[in-house]
């Protein structure tokens, strides 16, 4: 049995990806499957800067159809230039995935407010990417747990992971739940728990856990590309219309944080709220319907870890650091073929080891800024 520890889109993706291919999976997770950052955040499938963006690109468009289920993937992005910085940004990663092969156009304001017509007339200008996209975090989550389920996975909710047994370098239980699990492999995708799951084996994975939010408003007129960011927000108009965005100022948390939900604030709610309104102001007069809290991870670079261990030699590691929704099915795929064959076959994910914080100061989040508030 291969153990999955995680029921985020990384872990559920991992399993779904074995479980096709015939082998037998189960997925601890400590709460629901989706209940952090899987299902809260903007649904972004744009991750250009990856090593596994051409397999991202390639697969989703594909996946309610490999799947069974829908995941309401939507092709195409707008991104809004409100500042000179801005459009800076985005020029250069239009002319960057140019050269990657992906299609590109700058639009002017009466082109914007065609595809985008709740779109402020403040902008300078907007990058209209023909690729990337977007889709439902909630949906699919519920299409990757169904799919594993469908060809005989097991998803353990409720169930978190006390610790290991471990025998002759390598985990031979899982205790979890009261219980203990034999397995033959591990995958620890686990977002800010992953750290110290790793710790009781021994391992050293830096991470600073953050608590972001999102707001989704009431249903509004449709636009003809759904897909918007801009103003430091990120997020989509839904198939019915609400706008459901996020965008910090992300949270710093103890390290503890991640054992109990994260719950909204009402500060960040106004800010993320009056953000959405300058971006959108032909939406401003729309109510606020919910929102939501998730914990994320971050590695200190702010790259995804991906990496099957030496020791124990049957342990893979994934945390995305972020990005861990859109680039979900390159990643299940990645750490699908780690745990089978030792390698990832389709990209070169290297840089994505853990080695690459060997020797980082034990002070790396003090230096960075990143620490947890103090309250007065």
């Amino acid at each position: 049995m291969i153990a999955i520890i995680g029921g985020g889109v990384t872990g559920l993706s991992a399993a779904w990806w074995l479980a096709r291919a015939g082998h037998p999976v189960t997925v601890f997770e400590r709460f629901i499957v989706g209940w952090e950052a899987s299902g809260r955040n903007g649904g972004g499938a744009t991750h250009y800067q990856s090593p596994l963006f051409h397999e991202e690109q390639r697969l989703w468009p594909m996946m309610d159809e490999l799947l069974g289920y829908p995941t309401e993937y939507r092709r195409r992005r707008i991104v809004i230039n409100l500042t000179q910085e801005d459009e800076a940004r985005y020029r250069s990663m239009a002319l960057l995935t140019r050269a990657m092969g992906y299609d590109s156009e700058e639009l002017d304001i009466k082109q914007l407010r065609e595809l985008a017509p709740l779109v402020t007339e403040q902008a300078l200008s907007a990058q209209y990417f023909h690729f990337g996209g977007h889709a439902n975090p909630q949906r699919t989550v519920q299409a990757y747990a169904w799919a594993l389920q469908d060809h005989g996975g097991r998803i353990l909710q409720h169930t978190g992971v006390d610790g290991f047994v471990t025998r002759n370098g390598r985990v031979v239980e899982i205790l979890a739940g009261g219980h203990s699990h034999g397995c033959d492999a591990v995958v620890i995708a686990a977002g800010p728990q992953t750290a110290p799951l790793l710790a009781q084996l021994g391992v050293d994975l830096p991470l600073a856990a953050a608590r972001a939010e999102m707001i989704v408003t009431e249903a509004l007129p449709l636009m003809p590309v759904g897909g918007v960011d801009g103003n430091g927000l990120y997020g989509r108009q839904t198939l019915r219309g609400n706008l459901a965005y996020g965008g910090g100022p992300h949270e710093w948390l103890d390290d503890d944080a991640y054992r109990q939900p994260a719950r909204p604030t009402t500060p960040l709610l106004r800010n993320l709220s009056a953000r959405l309104a300058t971006l959108f102001p032909r939406a401003a007069h729309a109510r606020v319907l919910r929102s939501w809290a998730g914990i994320i991870e971050n590695t200190p670079d702010g790259r995804p870890v991906i990496d099957r261990l030496s020791s124990p030699d049957n342990v893979t590691v994934a945390t995305l650091s972020s990005v861990g929704f859109g680039l979900s099915p390159a990643t299940g795929r990645a750490i699908a073929e780690l745990v089978t064959t030792g390698a990832c076959s389709f990209a070169d994910i290297a840089k994505l080891g853990l080695g690459r914080f060997a020797g980082l100061p034990a002070d790396w989040r003090a230096a960075r800024g990143w620490q947890a508030l103090v309250p007065a």
